[in-house]
């Protein structure tokens, strides 16, 4: 069946579930793909009354980025369709390869434009999906990455829709054609390094020969494993429900599970806590040798900017932390009341309360430090002073965060930690009140 505006009006209508776009954002590359999108939605637009904008990430990797910012620019006021060009630098250090690194850096700018309601129209099709699954296969995904390409999900305060993924690219170029639309072809999408294009090019083709469906019966697979991996998700869910909060799970607990719906159990709670997924290897550590570790033992897995720790009964999983503070400070007075502590939260001094530093202290000026050893102070309410690492010790404090609590010091003199300890000469019950917001956890 040929590609319509009325079967992407139907498509939209059905992944709404009864919350409708406040407005279709459109990536728009000026591609076969996006260009079908953005035309086929405009003749839709009237009677859906939904209000439209075409986006243009402009790269700049190409000698004719600006040729195509023009073109794009071009066809969105054709179709009398308001429209906006970002314009971003790719981050060729990375690490992650030129073709991730931009396609990181272009969702990061598109989140930025999204308001509450938002659709972010993208117009990944069913070829698109079939390659997906492909190459998730070739990497030793698991059933979230044989799902493929999601239809709809949350983008920042919106949403990421792809109607697109049941229409084959040959029906796309159909309906170019029967519009007499004009797109622009990437020189960059023909280069076979790249293991997308070489599916594209040398492999689907002739998977295509021998089964001319090939591309639709893989995008039904990855149909099927995306309702899998929403029943593993559901499982996981409620096993959660019973180990604590994702990024502090009781060991106890979680060790009751088989160790399959451990390793799902961790899955779920990484992806809910915004953390990379992990490679089997560190999965298998967590497992082998972190749970079963003695709680007095500290140890350690790391991956791809997280690392998972134990400390007495709880795993901890984190995002990558810089390394220890020493050294740095930062300045506090009347007037500078809050600083940004990079990975560490922000330390603000607020309006007059109870268990504050007295003014005094405050308008002489405070410097935020951190440990190096040796650490005293009298906590307010305590008869004597005390070593602070003991403190820490006390209250439980994770030992990784320790040394990156803020110290706040009047020249040498230490007058609060964090806002856990005020100096008891330093405390008033009419003075300025410290919060320390965004940190990652200390207990």
């Amino acid at each position: 069946m040929s590609f319509t505006s009325e079967q992407l009006k139907h498509q939209l209508s059905a992944l709404a579930s009864g919350e409708p776009s406040r407005r279709f954002v459109v990536a728009f590359s000026g591609g076969l793909d996006s260009t079908v999108l953005l035309h086929a939605l405009r003749q839709i637009q009237e009677d859906m009354a939904i209000p439209m904008v075409a986006v243009h990430v402009q790269h700049d990797l190409h000698a004719d980025a600006g040729e195509w910012e023009s073109h794009c620019k071009k066809i969105a006021s054709g179709l009398s369709v308001d429209y906006v060009n970002i314009a971003i630098e790719v981050d060729r250090k990375s690490g992650q390869g030129l073709e991730a690194s931009a396609r990181t850096s272009r969702y990061q700018a598109l989140q930025q434009i999204m308001k509450p309601g938002d659709w972010l129209l993208s117009a990944h099709h069913q070829d698109d999906q079939a390659e997906t699954l492909l190459l998730n296969l070739l990497r030793g995904s698991g059933m979230a990455g044989l799902a493929g390409i999601g239809a709809i999900q949350e983008f920042g305060p919106a949403k990421l829709v792809r109607p697109l993924l049941d229409v084959p690219r040959e029906d796309l170029q159909a309906y170019a054609k029967s519009h007499d639309l004009t797109w622009l072809d990437d020189p960059s999408n023909a280069d076979t390094q790249f293991d997308r294009n070489y599916l594209r090019h040398s492999i689907i083709p002739k998977l295509k020969e021998r089964w001319p469906a090939a591309s639709a019966k893989l995008a039904r697979s990855a149909a099927l494993a995306s309702e899998a991996s929403a029943l593993l998700d559901h499982l996981a869910d409620d096993d959660l429900r019973s180990l604590g909060q994702p990024q502090r799970i009781e060991i106890a607990a979680l060790a009751a599970l088989p160790d399959d719906r451990q390793r799902n159990a961790l899955r779920r709670a990484l992806k809910l806590s915004g953390l990379s997924s992990p490679p089997t290897t560190a999965l298998r550590q967590i497992i082998d040798e972190l749970i079963p570790a003695k709680p007095d033992a500290e140890p350690l897995v790391r991956w791809t900017g997280t690392q998972a720790r134990r400390y007495r009964d709880h795993l901890y999983l984190l995002p990558e932390m810089a390394d220890e503070p020493t050294g740095q400070s930062h300045k506090l007075d009347a007037e500078d009341r809050s600083v940004d502590l990079p990975g560490l939260g922000r330390i603000s001094l607020n309006e007059r309360g109870p268990a504050g530093i007295k003014c005094s202290v405050i308008e002489a000026g405070l410097e935020i430090r951190f440990r190096t050893g040796g650490e005293e102070i009298r906590p307010a309410g305590h008869d004597c002073t005390h070593k602070l690492k003991k403190l820490l010790q006390q209250k439980a404090i994770v030992p990784w965060m320790r040394d990156r609590i803020p110290l706040l010091y009047a020249g040498n003199h230490l007058v609060a930690v964090a806002n856990l300890w005020i100096a008891s000469e330093d405390a008033d019950n009419n003075g300025l009140s410290i919060s320390w917001d965004h940190h990652p956890e200390i207990y």
